[in-house]
């Protein structure tokens, strides 16, 4: 591999470049540059050839053509092993390029500015820096292309250690980080065309998703595990909250505080969600945040001890000392933010402290996720993709199908239920009484075994409650059972060949039902 003689630099973001261009030059290392990058290095009195100078074309259409020319690509694409490349550029007065410096065009900064026009996105687009990253890249053995600031020192330091050479290790992992760059850089530009485009679901599609942290393990220790997130939906969510304190986030952490964050987005008052193995184990709202902690918490003490928690209201004193109360552990809290004093609370009380960790959230005002945005489940050798379910219900689409209909207070309740039992695994009933879970069955393959473990989870306290199931009753054994432990109203889709059985039995046990027309599995 030939040493490194000459370098072409061409970049917008010019961090770290003064000191890379004085390093180039202590070794003897020419330079050619442009525009201004150029001026910068000049300014800086390090010497440098303008690429026009060295071109003989000037830069034209307001600097869309600037290296675009065969004395750049030649001196990048010529096999230097290779006599018949040689001769043709010595014949030509090409001279040979060694080292690409390039980054590109600012063209997702460009489109993420509010209220950027068409002709501005367009003018962002870089065509002769990818031109030059994929010619160098193409002849990497003997053309190093380096895209990312954050080598400049290694690169340097190598360079010094090598007298001016590079290794194939190094050069093969730049050509593979340059291609990377110009393959993301392309699907940044074909994200915002097509960004109109009506087909939900394109025959291929492409996810961009960027390394949020290393992972010590993952579900179980014998699995390695990395957590990756797509760009901001404008929303808070477990991809963008913030980590204030405590240990790393562990895999599961991550799947329950997600649930965790998903349900109490779904409430307007002080809300708390605990969260176990990705299914709620206490969820309530009440006038002040402590105390819809303390319903929540006490919906299952046993099954709370170790879960997450989320709340959807900055963590005052009051709500941080009940959480910290003696018997009580989380493993996680999740909220819009936390006092200072509750900060010190949670992190310094007795039997509490470093481990706890603290995920602040942006604010919950606005937790509405555009239309479009998808759910993936992935599968071996494949990926599920569906409309993300955001529908929770209102009073406008429920149908009341008994001789009894439920009053305003129920109608609040059953809906309070509902929201919590779309978010349960399946199949789910949940038991609720005054804004507060009552008891949990979830992840059943017999819908009447979900009944009779949310029934052993109420201890006792089912009686004035309402029930939610998340699918429709095949039958009315679940209805019959619910009546003898004292629930009020049902609240569930509809939709069984049978639903007139379950309506008579409702109605003989005088509850109330409705139903929702939407169905809330959740596999």
């Amino acid at each position: 591999m030939a040493k490194i003689k000459t370098a072409l630099i061409s970049v917008s973001d010019k961090t770290g470049i003064i000191d890379l261009a004085k390093g180039l030059a202590d070794l003897g290392i020419k330079i050619m540059s442009t525009g201004g990058t150029a001026k910068s290095i000049r300014e800086n009195d390090i010497e440098v050839t303008d690429v026009s100078e060295y071109t003989g074309f000037p830069e034209i259409m307001d600097g869309r053509v600037k290296t675009l020319h065969p004395k750049i690509h030649g001196g990048l694409l010529a096999v230097r092993d290779n006599e018949s490349h040689m001769k043709q550029i010595e014949d030509l007065g090409i001279g040979t390029i060694d080292l690409v410096v390039v980054n590109l065009y600012p063209f997702e900064k460009t489109i993420s500015k509010e209220n950027v026009s068409q002709e501005e996105a367009v003018e962002n687009i870089d065509i002769g820096g990818p031109s030059m990253i994929r010619s160098a890249a193409k002849n990497f053995k003997h053309v190093a292309i380096v895209v990312n600031p954050d080598r400049y020192d290694a690169l340097l330091g190598e360079l010094n250690e090598k007298g001016c050479d590079l290794s194939y290790e190094t050069r093969y992992e730049l050509v593979t980080e340059a291609f990377k760059h110009t393959s993301q850089y392309d699907k940044i530009i074909f994200d915002y065309f097509n960004r109109d485009n009506k087909d939900a679901y394109p025959d291929s599609i492409s996810i961009e998703l960027h390394k949020k942290q290393d992972l010590r393990y993952g579900e179980n220790p014998h699995q390695t595990a990395a957590f990756y997130g797509s760009k901001d939906l404008g929303v808070p969510c477990i991809s963008n909250a913030e980590q204030l304190h405590g240990k790393e986030l562990s895999f599961n952490n991550i799947l329950d505080t997600d649930v965790a964050i998903e349900i109490v987005k779904e409430f307007d008052t002080p809300s708390a969600v605990l969260i176990k193995h990705a299914n709620p184990c206490g969820v309530a709202t009440a006038e002040n945040l402590k105390d819809a902690f303390t319903k929540a918490y006490s919906t299952d003490t046993v099954s709370a001890f170790g879960c997450i928690l989320s709340l959807n209201r900055r963590v005052d004193v009051a709500t941080a000392e009940a959480i910290t109360e003696p018997g009580h552990f989380v493993e996680a809290i999740a909220a819009p933010g936390f006092d200072d004093k509750a900060i010190e609370i949670l992190t310094t009380k007795r039997g509490w402290g470093k481990d706890l960790r603290l995920l602040k959230l942006d604010s919950l005002g606005d937790t509405t996720i555009k239309k479009g945005i998808k759910d993936f489940r992935g599968v071996v050798g494949g990926v599920l993709v569906q409309d993300k379910d955001m529908n929770s219900g209102d009073k406008d689409q429920l149908k009341v199908v008994t001789k009894k209909a439920p009053t305003d207070d129920e109608i609040d309740e059953l809906l309070f239920a509902w929201k919590v039992c779309k978010h349960a695994k399946s199949n789910a009933i949940i038991f609720t009484k005054d804004k507060m879970v009552i008891g949990v069955g979830a992840g059943q393959m017999s819908r009447v075994d979900s009944t009779n473990i949310a029934i052993s989870k109420s201890g006792g306290r089912t009686t004035g409650t309402v029930m939610a199931s998340d699918a429709f009753f095949p039958f009315p054994d679940c209805i019959d059972i619910a009546a003898k432990v004292g629930i009020t109203a049902i609240i569930q889709p509809g939709g069984s060949k049978k639903d007139q059985d379950s309506i008579d039995v409702a109605n003989e046990h005088g509850i109330a039902m409705v139903f929702t027309g939407e169905r809330h599995f959740k596999h």
